[in-house]
């Protein structure tokens, strides 16, 4: 599809725009042109066309009328002739309410005839998201998909039908009327058309389009969509001559276009009307033409239609309601027409050229031109378009339509108290809710608010409305569901619904604050045992990620107590004992408390994905692994809470979150470009969702956390601002903790006085609450390296405190890392020994990027004691710790080191692997056994030593989880 003048995204200006068709000829030749070798679907390889290069898109624009639905026609025929597969599809006037109309018309085809069976084997674990929205299975229980989710799935579907039945040619006629839902999707995808061997056409009205379709406009890409001029008089003269005859004469074809205007719909049906009145095509019968060009539109196509008989009439009326794709049985039921009438009327309205021809009585009935549906739709008197509307909503419905195919209707009509049409409209809002049509939804919902629903409903009815703006308008959720609160609630399981949707959101939108009262309150009234532990269980979440929180040591203490006597029979138990995990994480409480407690608040299992509940307390019991030096069992976790998040479709703001903590995990193990590529990939999604959100904020912290340690500050600094990543901080204590990470940058841009300001805030907010975990938040180890060039007493002080918590805590990298910047701030004589300690600590963990820091750190401290050959052996090692880790900017400070000892690097040696050598193994079972590895391998403890360090960085985890790492590689560690 790329033309010989080279590729375009769009089409040349519209002042370029051949009148004569060419341009639709040229372009389906283009995409035929363009298949891949490998595709066999729909012909054989004999009859494919050749393969070329890409794809592109075709947009015109141009007012009513101008000939773009004949346009489009041309090129789905000339596709379909050179052997494309062509999916086509058209707004309606009708059906914009109606979520993903269009994209079923376009997808729908290709799937419908699949038994359930094979659509499962070929959509995968697309076919629970993307089967509700394009109408190929009903809607079903569970959490529904998030729009982006969907819109990702969607996505997957229309590739994978452009590379297995290429070239693939996707026309959209009327974008402008367009369901939001589909042309948002169709927008957003359509950059990747240029890679696809598949051609994009649409057409739209430019003064109609919605802002969904900007894309198609070409201000992204700067190109201009092509226009289509009306037809010229010579044109004009040609069209009348083949319909009326050719012995029209040049005054009477100059009249048709100064009537017309060169319109060529106008200009066609003005030729049909010539013909039927049998009006002679000289300049003698000119003057008539002005008379029968009024009754082809506006009032005079209302007087026209009016001719033809009320029950005419009433049939046209109710087309015009029904939208597209009209079923004559449903026709009659609206306008109260039995099957022969309907014949009849619908015979009169294709003569009069108000309705297309048809094959047969039972084909569905279509307008010529939606000019003309357009008009008779407005023409009908208000009050009986909205009692229209009433009557096909209950005619859909009594035909097995379903709730969504009214509610659509019931839109348009009065609000009269109707409890029937608010059980179509909450119908259909859940329907659109699980399809993945939020905006739908409330749309339905609000609707259904203004019936009014009853007394004993409308808070359910406002709970509907606060679920289905969640994702979009946090604002509005919060309005929707404090009202419902304020409204007589009979059912409390309803009530306590309300309150934890309302805490989520408050939390949310960081008001903390009013989360934790409002659950404070709602605990105290509630008569239900269950609901006030899980109330209170959300609450002790909420509390934990407040910044103000006036007693949190209290809190800890009730949730000890609380926590303890707990067994985890059920969902809210567990969530309590991995809220005590946490918390006993984030006081720096033994290690092995923490990893206690989370493995006992998995023994029942906790969803990621369960929409009730959040996925805040699975994340939280997992990184309470990850900071016990266990992040192997971190990134098991992870990885089965990220493929919930995808099975249910949840492609936004959750999925964000998962990667970017996954890349957090890897920088924690040291494998910093694997960290990259997670963090960057959890920063694209967030920045889909909008800026400034939590996960944007989160993908943007650990972003620059590991650039920094790939040594990378300028772009980690251009990063940073590129977000705004800065003051004000957000209220929640956010992980990692945000005004750390900033103080980090400032550090490594050489603006100590700023970082060290930062990270003594960080103290003041963290350390009156008994949040004292290095290991978590490790603001004393970069606060002691800004004091001390500065004031040295007082950043030795900061860094002992930092290494009497990371002791408490117990997890070996913790206690390496510390003793590591304790030795960088205290005298030179004591640095080779904290360092040598450092080292030590560190090999007994997974963290390979401390230990190669604390590496290079010891072999420059002992080259500059001049012991050459100790700093060396170190010097060597740590130059392949920050080799294997991606550490560029410690490779090169290691290169130094050695340089500067008289020593020549050796060559690299490639990264290294998970999988275990023999020997490592045959150490860590060993070990696992509390056997003597030195004795039993014959070796000295230094070797003894780098294996096992060795190990406990590829299996990810210290010495006390080992024995379950040995057996998750499928091994016990107690077998000989």
């Amino acid at each position: 599809m790329e033309p010989a003048t080279g590729p375009r995204l769009l089409p040349a200006p519209a002042d370029h725009t051949p009148a004569d068709g060419t341009v639709a000829d040229h372009t389906a030749a283009d995409v035929a042109d363009s298949t891949p070798a490998d595709a066999s679907d729909s012909a054989s390889d004999a009859d494919r066309p050749r393969a070329t290069r890409r794809g592109g898109i075709l947009a015109y624009a141009a007012p009513a009328g101008l000939g773009k639905t004949t346009l489009l026609a041309e090129i789905r025929r000339l596709a379909g002739a050179r052997g494309c597969t062509v999916l086509s599809a058209r707004g309606g006037d009708q059906e914009q309410r109606v979520a993903f109309h269009v994209a079923r018309q376009l997808l729908q085809p290709q799937l419908a005839h699949a038994s359930d069976t094979e659509l499962r084997e070929r959509l995968g674990s697309w076919y629970d998201i993307i089967g509700p929205a394009l109408g190929l299975r009903a809607t079903g229980a569970g959490s529904p998909p998030d729009p982006q989710g969907l819109r990702d799935g969607l996505d997957w579907v229309l590739t994978h039908l452009a590379v297995r039945r290429a070239p693939l040619v996707v026309v959209l006629d009327d974008a402008h009327w367009a369901d939001p839902e589909s042309l948002g999707w169709l927008a957003a995808f359509a950059p990747r058309a240029e890679e696809l061997p598949m051609l994009l056409v649409v057409a739209y009205r430019p003064d109609e389009l919605p802002d969904e379709g900007a894309e198609f406009t070409g201000h992204r890409s700067g190109q201009r969509p092509l226009g289509l001029a009306p037809l010229t008089t010579d044109a004009i003269a040609q069209l009348v001559r083949d319909r009326v005859g050719a012995h029209a004469d040049d005054a009477f074809c100059r009249e048709c276009w100064t009537v017309t205007s060169g319109n060529p719909f106008e200009a066609v049906e003005l030729a049909a009307k010539v013909r039927d009145h049998g009006l002679e095509p000289t300049a003698g019968g000119a003057h008539e033409l002005r008379d029968l060009a009024a009754a082809l539109k506006g009032s005079g196509l209302v007087t026209r239609l009016e001719r033809l008989g009320p029950a005419t009439v009433r049939l046209a009326w109710a087309c015009a309601v029904l939208g597209t794709e009209i079923s004559p049985q449903l026709a009659g039921a609206v306008a109260g027409l039995g099957d022969e009438a309907v014949a009849d009327c619908a015979g009169r309205l294709r003569e009069a050229r108000v309705l297309a021809e048809a094959d047969g009585p039972d084909e569905p009935l279509q307008f010529v031109h939606p000019l003309i549906a357009t008009t008779v739709y407005r023409s009908i008197p208000a009050a009986t378009r909205v009692a229209l509307h009433g009557q096909a909503a209950w005619c859909v419905v009594d035909a097995g339509l379903g709730s969504t195919a009214a509610a659509r209707h019931l839109l348009e009509t009065h609000p009269e108290g109707d409890s029937w049409a608010v059980g179509h409209l909450r119908a259909a809002a859940r329907e659109n809710l699980r399809a993945g049509a939020p905006d739908a939804a409330r749309r339905f919902l609000a609707r259904a608010l203004r019936e009014p629903p009853t007394a004993d409903d409308r808070a359910a009815v406002l709970f509907e409305l606060g679920c289905s703006s969640l994702l979009t308008e946090p604002a509005t959720t919060v309005n929707h569901l404090r009202a419902a609160l304020e409204e007589p609630i009979a059912d409390p399981a309803l009530r306590h619904g309300i309150v934890y949707r309302l805490s989520q959101v408050l939390a949310h939108s960081d008001r903390l604050v009013e989360a934790s009262e409002l659950l404070g309150r709602e605990a105290r009234q509630t008569t239900d045992a269950r609901s006030r532990l899980r109330m209170q269980a959300e609450k002790f979440m909420w509390d934990a990620f407040r910044a103000d929180e006036p007693e949190s040591p209290a809190r800890s203490r009730r949730l000890t107590a609380l926590a303890d006597r707990l067994t985890g029979r059920d969902l809210t138990e567990r969530y309590v004992i991995g809220l005590r995990a946490w918390d006993a994480t984030l006081r720096a409480e033994p290690s092995a408390v923490a990893v206690r407690h989370a493995e006992r608040a998995l023994e029942g299992g906790l969803s990621w994905a369960d929409e009730s509940r959040g996925f805040e307390v699975p994340v939280l019991t997992a990184l309470t692994f990850l900071y016990a030096d266990r992040p192997g069992r971190a990134e098991e976790l992870f990885a089965a809470g990220t493929a919930e998040f995808e099975r249910q479709g949840w492609r936004g703001a959750h999925l964000s979150f998962a990667y970017t903590l996954l890349g957090y995990i890897r920088y924690r193990r040291g494998r910093l470009v694997e960290a990259e590529d997670f963090v960057r990939a959890g920063l694209r999604l967030a920045e889909r969702i909008g800026p400034r959100t939590p996960a944007q904020w989160y993908a943007v912290g650990v972003t620059i956390e590991v650039l920094l340690a790939r040594g990378r500050v300028e772009e980690a600094d251009r990063i940073a601002r590129e977000h705004d990543f800065g003051e004000p901080f957000p209220a929640a204590v956010t992980f990692p903790d945000s005004q750390t990470v900033h103080a980090e940058l400032l550090l490594a841009r050489g603006r100590t006085d700023e970082a060290a300001a930062e990270l003594a805030a960080v103290g003041r907010r963290l350390d009156p609450r008994g949040m004292r975990n290095p290991a978590w938040c490790p603001w004393q180890l970069h606060l002691a390296a800004a004091e001390a060039a500065t004031t040295p007493a007082r950043a030795r002080r900061t860094a002992q405190d930092a290494v009497a918590r990371a002791r408490q805590y117990g997890a070996p990298s913790a206690i390496g890392s510390a003793l590591r910047v304790l030795a960088e701030v205290s005298a030179p004589a004591e640095h080779v020994k904290l360092l040598e300690e450092s080292v030590d600590w560190l090999d007994q963990s997974p963290a390979a990027y401390e230990l190669a820091r604390s590496l290079v750190a010891l072999g420059a401290a002992l080259r500059r004691t001049e012991r050459a050959g100790e700093a060396a052996e170190h010097l060597y090692r740590g130059l392949e710790a920050a080799q294997d880790c991606g550490a560029d900017g410690l490779v090169d400070e290691a290169r130094a080191e050695l340089a500067a000892a008289g020593l020549r690097p050796r060559a690299l040696h490639p990264a290294g692997t998970d999988t275990l050598t023999a020997r490592e193994r045959q150490a860590a079972e060993l070990t696992v056994r509390d056997r003597d590895v030195a004795l039993h391998l014959g070796v000295d403890a230094a070797a003894v030593s780098r294996l096992l360090s060795a190990v406990y960085r590829k299996l990810g985890t210290d010495r006390t989880g080992l024995d379950q790492a040995l057996r998750n590689t499928g091994r016990p560690g107690g077998q000989p």
